[in-house]
């Protein structure tokens, strides 16, 4: 039986050819390194197990091929040369010792992120806050005004309250430091003498005492000798007091109005009607005839200068 060549015969056939040919061209080769053309590089011949040499391979298979060996350069000019071992260098602004740029913008972005903590617990934010926040409760009107208004007023009228303290932070310690008169820890103190002076004035002497007890240090009432970690949670503690103070005096009169309610509805005999369905539009009345937003801010904001 006659058997013929076909075309899927003559593929194969070249197929083994081109696999034979690479192996055979690639049998015995190796890499090595190629000739430095710096002056400075050392051009002796490549020494390997093979019988192939060849005059301009450096190094050998058991030897490494940087220039120098790694800690020999002694100068920053040796170190920007091109050496595989000693390649990475570090320069903090020209070496004087201040903080450049880049370390500036993290610095930044670190104080911006946690700036909402700041706000809240080392200025007069907490007490204001609370303060609308209570007076909303007392009216019932559940959301009116939303959180975002309460939020933005409370914000306002911290920046009017600290506007001082925050001018003395900028004079003191912001221009003298942009200056070049202060150093990075000098501007950090005296930026943090205006703002320690302003929790202090609203702290009670009981509060500091209790901390300072609970730490262990002894105290002779004077201000610069209070660590930060005992002064901030005073601080605090006497910001909600206040506010809750506040907050009970604004309730009162909304009792009053809820009591009178609910006992004329009883006296009505109507037990089924929420008394707080009718007392809601009389609370905002007496709100707007007693001018009740100007009295809660004037008395909230007097509260830190009293």
């Amino acid at each position: 039986m006659k058997r013929y060549f076909s075309g899927y015969h003559l593929a194969k056939l070249i197929c083994l050819l081109m696999v034979a040919g690479i192996l055979y061209l690639s049998w015995g080769q190796n890499a090595y390194a190629v000739e430095d053309n710096r002056p400075e590089a050392v051009t002796e011949s490549v020494v390997t197990d093979t019988p192939y040499r060849d005059s301009n391979l450096t190094g050998t298979e058991n030897e490494r091929t940087n220039v120098d060996p790694p800690g020999a350069s002694e100068s920053a000019e040796d170190l920007a040369e091109l050496n595989i071992a000693n390649t990475v260098t570090v320069t903090y602004n020209n070496g004087n010792g201040s903080v450049n740029g880049t370390l500036r913008i993290l610095i930044i972005l670190t104080l911006i992120a946690i700036a909402p903590s700041l706000i809240i617990m080392l200025t007069s934010f907490t007490r204001i806050i609370i303060v609308l926040h209570f007076a909303r409760q007392a009216l019932n009107t559940q959301t009116a005004p939303p959180n975002t208004v309460l939020i933005g007023i409370a914000l306002f009228l911290t920046f009017y309250v600290m506007q001082p303290t925050m001018a003395a932070v900028y004079t003191d310690a912001v221009v003298p430091f942009e200056a070049g008169e202060l150093t990075q820890e000098e501007a950090l103190t005296a930026a943090a003498a205006p703002i320690r002076q302003f929790m202090y004035g609203q702290t009670q002497k009981s509060d500091v005492n209790f901390f300072m007890d609970l730490s262990r240090t002894e105290w002779n009432g004077e201000l610069d000798d209070i660590p930060i970690s005992v002064l901030v949670p005073a601080f605090i503690i006497n910001e909600l007091r206040q506010a809750f103070i506040i907050g009970f005096l604004i309730y009162i009169p909304f009792i009053v109005i809820d009591m009178v309610v609910a006992s004329t509805l009883m006296s009505m005999g109507m037990m089924m009607l929420p008394p707080t369905t009718i007392s809601m539009p009389f609370k905002i009345l007496l709100f707007v005839l007693a001018d009740g937003w100007y009295l809660v801010i004037k008395g909230v904001v007097e509260s830190f200068y009293y």
